[in-house]
């Protein structure tokens, strides 16, 4: 493999945002006759990092959590059809709305800053000159450099932020393997973007593994993946390994488990929540099979029995699980296969749909999403959920 299929582009750009300032900073020199400037283009930076979490932390809370305190009332306050525009177009949210947000808290932290140096910095400048004057060209190099490490941090998590709202919009596949095998990027992502933009809860999001649910075609004696778009004359489909009737599978312990679990509501919708509910708070995502399905080492047990018995699972087992509940209660379910956006990139996956009579609607269930916010008829199920495909109804 040649040196350029090695070098990722995400993780250069990232780099090269960390490079750039400092070594500018380095030749350039700290000059005590620009030391204002450099002030206050140091304020202008942590201005922007500041700017740029708190508008995507503040901006989800009120159009995509707003179910409590002042985020309820001013989401409340907004017209029904300027609403339902905005819903409709999620993307408006990202590219208009947050970044007004964004610069309303930017231009407040500027003028605070603004008067803190008033106050303390720029009286002390007439000494600092006199002090540098002393220095040499090394040390002001030196400082220099330093002086812009903010700026560096602000670049890269500009880009790194950037890169995850682009990942959620467009979705080309070399884009996306990009992203994937980037680690510098996965772990600005995990540690800083998605705490901080999404919640406490995103922390627990499962990190899903791109080609750890698998479908598989099987025609004759040749075995061919469902992502090479090959399923004419197909006779068995395998998902992880197993068929969709074997995965969904019940036995009367799950059956009995289920109805118990549920008998003291009396809608449909309530006894979905609830095992909604459960399946997400009892069952825990199994990274060594997921791990073990990467490598296409299909000697797991996957389904409901499996999931039910072991408490843990991927993907389709969670959902193969709810299937399995949904259908001890009479409830009509599907199991959808498509794409999820884990945090950091798309990836294969598979969650719920189960039809809810009074609302004359099928709504949107993923339980392996449960632990990293409100995934039962949440609204904000397709921003990370995409090309849903049924794969089975009962």
């Amino acid at each position: 493999m040649s040196l350029m299929h090695d070098i990722n582009p995400i993780t250069v750009a990232i780099y090269l945002a960390i490079i750039y300032p400092v070594i500018k900073g380095f030749l350039l020199k700290f000059s005590s006759n620009d030391l204002k400037i450099d002030i206050e283009e140091l304020n202008k930076t942590i201005s922007f990092i500041a700017a740029l979490f708190l508008g995507i932390y503040y901006g989800k809370k009120l159009f995509f959590q707003h179910d409590s305190g002042i985020y309820k009332i001013i989401y409340e306050s907004i017209p029904v059809n300027i609403i339902q525009y905005i819903e409709d177009r999620s993307f408006i949210i990202y590219l208009v709305l947050m970044p007004l947000i964004m610069i309303l808290i930017y231009n407040i932290i500027i003028v605070i800053l603004q008067i803190i140096n008033n106050l303390t910095l720029y009286p002390i400048l007439d000494h600092t000159e006199t002090y540098l004057r002393k220095k040499g060209n090394g040390f002001r190099s030196i400082i220099g450099a330093l002086f812009q490490l903010p700026k560096s941090i602000g670049y890269v998590l500009f880009i790194t932020l950037l890169l995850n709202i682009v990942s959620i919009f467009y979705t080309n596949q070399a884009f996306n393997r990009y992203l994937e095998s980037s680690k510098t990027y996965n772990y600005l992502c995990k540690k800083i973007v998605i705490p901080v933009t999404n919640s406490r809860l995103a922390r627990k999001l499962p990190d899903i593994i791109n080609n750890s649910f698998k479908i598989v075609v099987k025609e004759g004696n040749s075995t061919k993946s469902s992502s090479d778009r090959v399923i004419k004359g197909k006779t068995i489909v395998y998902y992880n390994g197993v068929t969709l009737s074997e995965g969904v599978k019940s036995n009367k312990q799950i059956d009995n488990f289920a109805r118990d679990l549920v008998e003291k509501q009396s809608t449909e919708k309530e006894k979905a929540k609830i095992l909604y509910n459960w399946i997400g708070s009892n069952i825990a995502y199994d990274h060594d099979k997921a791990y073990k399905v990467l490598n296409n080492e299909f000697d797991v047990k996957s389904g409901a029995i499996a999931t039910f018995q072991d408490r843990k699972g991927i993907c389709f087992d969670y959902a193969c699980l709810y299937v399995a509940m949904c259908r001890a209660n009479g409830i009509k379910v599907r199991l959808i296969t498509g794409q999820g956006f884990n945090g950091v990139s798309w990836v294969s996956h598979a969650w719920n749909q189960v039809y809810i009579p009074n609302e004359d609607k099928w709504i949107n269930v993923d339980t392996t999403f449960y632990k990293g916010g409100n995934y039962f008829n949440s609204k904000r199920f397709d921003l990370d959920h995409k090309d849903s495909n049924i794969a089975g109804e009962w």
